[in-house]
């Protein structure tokens, strides 16, 4: 057993309050319940929470004191505790039957980094010292709506998403900023689901379309436009009238068609190619990209004045590994896609899923869950069942994103920043430069995913 005092925990800084946050602690996943276990609790001035088994997740103030209860039969009555000691949270076990884990590891008593991931029974927590403070407790599955997509317990995001939610029901134009496979098409369903708009969804992606093609196909084309034009073709924008058109991978299409894109997006009108007169429309566009546009711009490959009328709106779509909060709401809402809701997952099945990077985002994490419940004959997800390269040992720590960030931490992350441009990477003389030790520096570095190697002259 670890027996680390407090304050001492090796590779990360120690998590400690900031004015204007609040602590959390967000259930992360419940294997034997994983459609329903998934909730945020926020701390707020408690010193003090303790974990322990109930009857159903609950949570209960004792004076400056909370108490978690779990549902969950291998934790035991009193199981955990985390408390402010100096200024600084620590975790420590209360001689639990079953033992507590921090991040794969069983501790007895540890000083915690923001971020931990905390294991208890079949339950896996995730503690987080500094998020912008919202209600006390909110259960995953008070967030289901007809139209899924636009929950997060993440309460920065949540409140992105409220946004997304307004503007939907307005023509103002959406660009989705995010990785491959984060769910903007989700994200772009939802909005038209929202809308009101009568017509279809159409989702198109912009990269699958052959260059020599993309007009007509985009725009439509008269008869005798050219070679095999055999007939009149609407195109994709007008096949979208009344509805919502979504132009995934928008910073692949080529720069003729965008001069073209554009007069549409201004005028409401569409000139097929070979055509002579114009046809009015009525689409509504939402632009989707995992390109740096602003930097397209700059490299003179995507008009500016095309990214100035699709950005009215702008999400940023973090990718999974930096929305561990929200695992447990995407594993029940995919689980539920996918027809598996009966699945459960073993302790070790759960902590690797919850310490992997997910690189292809969610759209990995539903193949995954996809081959597990195939795989996973009795119904119980083990480790066998899921792919290898979830099961490998995990890579460097998972990292909040820097929306996530508190306000303390951007303005450090910054001066860092200045600093390391000043000094040319050098991380002695930027740790010089602040009065820190260098070793603080390398976790503030590790912390903010800063690499000095980009800054050396």
């Amino acid at each position: 057993m670890d027996r680390t005092r407090p304050g001492t925990q090796t590779g990360n800084h120690v998590a400690k309050p900031r004015r204007g946050d609040a602590p959390y602690l967000f259930v992360a996943l419940r294997c034997d319940r994983p459609l329903e276990g998934a909730a945020r609790i926020c701390l707020g001035r408690a010193d003090e929470v303790t974990v322990g088994r109930g009857s159903a997740l609950a949570v209960r103030a004792e004076q400056s004191a909370l108490r978690v209860d779990v549902p969950d039969v291998r934790v035991s009555g009193q199981h955990l505790r985390i408390s402010r000691v100096l200024g600084e949270w620590v975790l420590e076990d209360l001689k639990s039957r079953n033992g507590t884990l921090l991040d794969g590891s069983r501790v007895d008593r540890i000083g915690i980094a923001d971020g931990a991931l905390i294991e208890a029974g079949q339950t896996f927590f995730i503690f987080r010292t500094a998020l912008p403070q919202a209600g006390n407790v909110l259960e995953a599955t008070a967030l289901e709506t007809p139209t899924p997509g636009l929950e997060s317990l993440v309460p920065s995001f949540a409140n992105e998403l409220e946004r997304v939610r307004t503007v939907a029901k307005s023509r103002l134009p959406v660009l989705l900023q995010g990785e491959t496979g984060t769910g903007k098409e989700v994200i772009a369903s939802a909005i038209h689901q929202l809308s009101g708009r009568s017509g279809p969804f159409l989702p198109v992606n912009c990269g699958a379309l052959p260059a020599t093609l993309v007009e007509s196909e985009m725009f439509g084309y008269r008869k005798g436009a050219f070679s095999g034009a055999m007939e009149d073709r609407p195109g994709l924008i007008r096949s979208a009238e009344g509805g919502t058109l979504l132009l995934d991978e928008i910073g692949d299409l080529p720069l003729p068609a965008q001069a073209t894109l554009l007069r549409v997006l201004q005028e409401e009108e569409v000139m097929p190619v070979g055509g002579t007169r114009p046809t009015k429309v009525d689409v509504r566009v939402i632009a989707a990209t995992h390109r740096d546009l602003p930097g397209l711009v700059a490299q003179e490959k995507f008009r500016n004045d095309l990214l100035m009328r699709l950005c009215g709106f702008t999400v940023n779509l973090s990718p999974l590994r930096e929305r561990r909060e929200d695992f447990g709401l995407l594993l029940s809402r995919l689980l539920r896609r996918i027809d598996a809701g009966k699945l459960t997952f073993t302790p070790e099945a759960g902590r690797a899923m919850l310490r992997h990077s997910w690189p292809g985002n969610i759209r990995e994490l539903e193949k995954c869950l996809s081959r597990a419940s195939v795989l996973a004959e009795d119904g119980v997800v083990e480790l066998e069942h899921l792919p290898p390269s979830v099961t490998a040992a995990p890579a460097a720590p998972v990292r909040p994103s820097e929306a996530q960030l508190s306000a303390d931490d951007r303005a450090r992350r910054e001066q860092i920043v200045s600093l390391l441009r000043e000094h040319g990477g050098n991380v002695t003389s930027v740790a010089k430069a602040m009065g820190k030790a260098r070793t603080q520096v390398q976790r503030w570095l590790r912390r903010y995913d800063l690499d000095p190697l980009t800054y050396r002259r």
